[in-house]
């Protein structure tokens, strides 16, 4: 981060000087880049982040969609939705415009800070990973009678696994060879798993799989709690990737980041196990709110939420692996191929975990 950008963006988002303001960068994000600003004398704090130009092409998009989901759940409160979801207001510059182009070229937004509130990286309870699912479940639900096509697509095919599984085998002829042979055994393992993606072009051709407003990162750290009561949602954040999308993608990213004992960044994969209470309460949970949208084939195909969404991620952290790290930050050289290694532990441990407890395989 340029300390020009940094400080122009600033000064459009507060018009103070360098002396009047405290700025903290939050961590947790693999795309864009987010600070907490505080100003000084009064404590006033909000968020200013920088969105990341090279994922989100169009970042007016993004501006649009969290307008039309804050007025949406800022205005209407839907019988049917077992509790409303609340979210930070989005903010204006100084200049009176939600969405600030800097002289380098860099997009930022200013949004409210939510104050005495706590975030998880991974769920404490089960009773908090199924307040989580019943979150993401009722933003789905809330926008069943609304017009899809009033939204805008952030990431054209983002959770689209027949073009991730094309774009793997094309990083397999970039020749880079060194890489490749660093990821052979896992390379091998993905491909024969092909299937994975063969039923995802089941589903996008059947008409007992409909598309619905999907979050498509729905991981706990994009909650924020109570912070006087680890199990009470205050808001939802981070709805750059909402859009219309299918019913494995939430769901599936829940699993992925919740239901199992290691985060996606260990590399002790031996190590790795799935939290049986903690699966069946994220599966409960989001089914006492979507159960009466979904069809009965999305019904049946439930428990493949998890698979498809773990072999996705492990596609993608090891295609921008063999890319040479185009897509996703990294601590260290060899961290994306260490995260696919941890998403495909990942995969094992559930489709044996579904074999035993569900008797559910694709």
């Amino acid at each position: 981060m340029k300390r020009d950008n940094y400080y122009e963006a600033l000064a459009a988002s507060a018009n103070c000087s360098d002396h009047d303001v405290a700025i903290v960068p939050l961590s947790g994000g693999l795309i864009n880049h987010t600070y907490k600003v505080t100003i000084r004398p009064n404590g006033y704090r909000y968020i200013l982040q920088q969105i990341n130009k090279k994922i989100f092409l169009e970042p007016q998009k993004l501006l649009d969609n969290y307008q039309l989901i804050w007025g949406f759940w800022s205005n209407e409160h839907p019988q049917w939705i077992p509790f409303p979801i609340t979210v930070p207001k989005p903010l204006r510059f100084t200049d009176g415009k939600y969405l600030f182009y800097d002289s380098q070229g860099e997009y930022w937004r200013i949004m409210e800070y939510a104050a005495n509130t706590n975030c998880f990286d991974k769920p404490i309870n089960p009773e908090q990973a199924k307040k989580a699912a019943k979150a993401f479940a009722c933003a789905t639900a809330g926008f069943e009678y609304y017009p899809l096509e009033n939204f805008q697509v952030t990431i054209p095919s983002f959770h689209d696994l027949s073009l991730r599984y094309w774009q793997f085998k094309e990083s397999l002829h970039v020749r880079n060879f060194e890489r490749l042979h660093n990821a052979a055994p896992i390379i091998q393992e993905l491909k024969q798993r092909e299937r994975y993606a063969s039923f995802y072009d089941i589903i996008t051709e059947s008409a007992e799989f409909e598309k619905r407003l999907m979050h498509h990162d729905a991981k706990i750290s994009n909650i924020l709690f109570d912070d006087e009561n680890e199990n009470k949602i205050a808001c939802l954040v981070d709805f750059d990737t909402c859009m219309p999308g299918y019913f494995f993608s939430d769901l599936g990213d829940m699993i992925r980041s919740m239901a199992f004992s290691d985060g996606e960044n260990s590399i002790k994969t031996d190590e790795i196990s799935i939290r049986k209470d903690y699966y069946e309460s994220i599966v409960e949970g989001y089914l006492e709110v979507m159960n009466e949208y979904l069809t009965e084939t999305e019904k049946k195909y439930i428990h493949s939420s998890g698979l498809l969404i773990i072999y996705m991620q492990a596609l993608r952290f090891l295609t921008d692996y063999l890319n040479d790290d185009v897509y996703y930050q990294k601590d260290y050289e060899e961290q994306n191929l260490d995260r696919a290694k941890n998403q495909l532990a990942l995969l094992q441990k559930l489709e044996e975990f579904l074999k035993d407890n569900y008797q559910f395989n694709i």
